[in-house]
């Protein structure tokens, strides 16, 4: 799929069709958005503003060097768009090129941020006078989206706080809730490094008019404050996972010291009861003995209880229970 904007007797005109480029010329032309593009749609592009297009392989590319660099008469650009999910969130590469004034745009999803760019490009022409205008309000309107994102995760982190004050649901898939966020706090501050070091080399380009580099400066201002609020996050999620542990520890330490109080309150008794088990003759046992005393077990049984309430009050004194 193919979007062409150019313009056109000082309006910006939409066509999506690559036949559309024929009649063309690339100082026309402002934007092209390829999305999930042909062999063709590709091919018409590359010989209209003569550059190479990307692969998606290579605008992957997790290196420096492969995320941004300049020809004589083009920009190459590489970052990631974050899509939240249900659960966690995936990382979109899309690629842009900047020849002349025109930007071209490559991606395999749609993306809402480009689908509302290109319906207000429509409705005021006059912001997007070129495709570096549009590149800046791209990177912007990421920005704007990836705060938000940071935004929502505080909102759940918050939520997840106020449930480990309450004691509600401290079990495992609450740990494995927590590492989730952490694990999207994590992608969040490396797609915000991303763009943060996109527009410093946009900075340092000669080609960028100089009238875009306020909001170029601005845009780096923000993410500065993402990347610190985004640490904060994940400083929270830490301490957050750390407290839910601390407590399942003192959950199973005070099982364990009832298993453990429970086995030294019946020691005793039990060694009593063993002892005079084999050296006492009881009745019933020992019924055809008329030497037997019938109340031999009952001794036997208060000596156990005496000991029982003797390791308690110690115990309790000791302030064990």
């Amino acid at each position: 799929m193919i979007n062409i904007f150019y313009k056109k007797n000082g309006m910006i005109e939409l066509a999506q069709s690559v036949s559309a480029l024929q009649g063309l010329t690339p100082d026309q032309v402002i934007w092209i958005d390829l999305l999930a593009p042909s062999g063709e749609e590709k091919h018409t592009v590359e010989e209209f503003f003569e550059v190479e297009i990307q692969s998606r392989a290579e605008a992957e590319e997790i290196e420096s060097s492969s995320r941004f660099w300049e020809e004589e008469n083009a920009i190459y650009a590489n970052t990631n768009f974050m899509i939240p999910g249900p659960d966690e969130y995936s990382m979109e590469a899309v690629s842009f090129i900047l020849v002349g004034n025109g930007l071209t745009t490559l991606r395999e999803v749609p993306l809402r941020s480009l689908t509302e760019l290109q319906r207000r490009m429509m409705a005021n022409p006059k912001q997007y006078a070129t495709g570096y205008h549009v590149f800046v309000t791209i990177l912007d309107q990421r920005v704007d989206l990836d705060a938000d994102m940071i935004e929502l995760m505080a909102k759940e982190i918050t939520q997840y706080s106020k449930r480990v004050n309450q004691q509600e649901d401290i079990n495992e898939d609450f740990i494995l809730d927590i590492n989730m966020l952490q694990e999207n706090a994590m992608l969040v501050r490396e797609n915000v490094v991303d763009k943060q070091r996109l527009i410093s080399n946009l900075l340092r380009s000669p080609k960028i008019p100089a009238e875009l580099d306020s909001r170029l400066g601005v845009l780096l201002q923000d993410i500065s404050s993402l990347i610190n609020h985004a640490n904060f996050s994940f400083e929270r999620l830490e301490y957050l996972q750390d407290t839910v542990l601390g407590l399942i520890n003192l959950d199973q330490n005070r099982i364990m010291k009832v298993f453990t109080l429970i086995s030294l309150l019946l020691m005793p008794p039990t060694l009593i009861a063993s002892f005079f088990g084999m050296n006492v003759r009881l009745p019933m046992i020992d019924s055809d003995n008329p030497n037997a005393s019938p109340w031999n077990w009952v001794i036997i049984i208060g000596i156990m209880f005496l000991t029982f309430g003797c390791v308690w009050f110690v115990f309790k004194k000791k302030k064990l229970l």
